[in-house]
């Protein structure tokens, strides 16, 4: 599983124009899920993204975490997170797990966030040809990867 998650001032994301998403000062999360995740990816992440420490402090050190400035999350679903650019020019996504595992997956993230962290979260539509703005606040990025924790 792997998650790209960026602090932000604001974030919202359309569908046909239409506002299905919107958050202020927070996390907009883009979450890849690939072959062989699970719910214990699935919790690893949500804590890290939960207790993660990057908004700044009296003294302007990231010492403070979403709960800490009334923060929310906006999770975009994003299989393109696990492209595979080695060989030609066109990316490979065979990486990515295929809808049926992914999405029940997403939403169980999406899920933990909210009831075990009491997190406001906001997301897209698995699946769907979204727009998304946001002002990312630093900047701040970063990418955090199952396999690697």
């Amino acid at each position: 599983m792997r998650i790209v998650v960026q602090r932000c001032s604001r974030a919202e994301v359309r569908i046909e124009g239409q506002v299905v998403g919107r958050i202020g000062k927070g996390f907009m999360l883009l979450v890849s899920i690939t072959d062989g995740d699970t719910t214990a990816e699935a919790d690893l992440l949500a804590k890290k993204v939960a207790q993660m420490r990057v908004f700044e402090d009296a003294e302007g050190k990231m010492n403070l975490g979403l709960k800490d400035v009334d923060g929310a999350i906006l999770s975009i679903s994003q299989f393109t997170l696990y492209a595979d650019c080695k060989k030609g020019n066109r990316p490979s996504f065979i990486r990515a797990a295929r809808p049926e595992v992914a999405e029940p997956l997403y939403d169980y993230f999406n899920q933990v966030l909210r009831t075990q962290y009491s997190l406001h979260v906001e997301t897209g539509r698995f699946g769907a040809d979204m727009k998304v703005d946001f002002l990312n606040d630093g900047p701040v990025t970063i990418i955090l990867d199952s396999a690697e924790l």
